[in-house]
């Protein structure tokens, strides 16, 4: 999967919300209602529609009917776009560089911090064809639970992250850890 970071400098803040709002409404719904995400995000006026649809088209989140209503969904793409926006506000991140690796967990790119050292970005992606069968393997959930794929990404995340943080401070040879935000270490 492309990381395309350069739309997030013309994206603003009323989009965030929105993003936001469906990350929020994930919790209970597999598919968000816009009615939903425009009480979640607080916008008024219609002007949840106008963000929504402007977010479909740079494919950020995508449209889904069900049996019942039409709604929306967040894809990696605008999840990758709430961590980096997290991550640029504390001042890990500011800018993206090239892709450096993918693997069948995670998708690996150089970024620079403020202090414009290089740093590695790592963004888990649970639940590529290849990779289906981690819902058995690892100790995540119950067997009868069944947790979103993005959900499991950031778990996943936070689990490495707190590994390496204490690995790195009883001396093993890891990578330093400098941060953590949703799928991203």
């Amino acid at each position: 999967m492309r990381l395309d970071a350069k739309a997030l400098r013309y994206m603003s803040n009323d989009d965030f919300r929105v993003l936001t709002a469906i990350e929020v409404g994930s919790r209970n719904h597999n598919i968000v209602p816009a009615p939903v995400i425009a009480q979640l995000s607080h916008l008024r006026g219609g002007g949840a529609n106008k963000h929504i649809s402007d977010l479909v088209k740079r494919k950020l989140i995508a449209t889904e009917q069900n049996a019942k209503y039409k709604g929306y969904k967040l894809v990696y793409a605008g999840y990758d776009y709430l961590a980096l926006r997290t991550l640029s506000k504390r001042g890990t991140v500011t800018s993206v560089g090239n892709q450096i690796g993918v693997g069948k967990e995670s998708d690996i790119f150089v970024v620079a911090g403020e202090d414009e050292n290089e740093v590695v970005l790592k963004l888990h992606r649970l639940g590529r064809q290849s990779f289906r069968n981690v819902k058995q393997k690892r100790d995540y959930f119950r067997q009868d639970q069944s947790p979103s794929w993005m959900y499991m990404s950031r778990l996943s995340a936070q689990k490495e992250y707190a590994f390496m943080k204490v690995l790195h401070e009883h001396g093993f040879p890891v990578p330093t850890p400098v941060d953590q935000n949703r799928h991203c270490v």
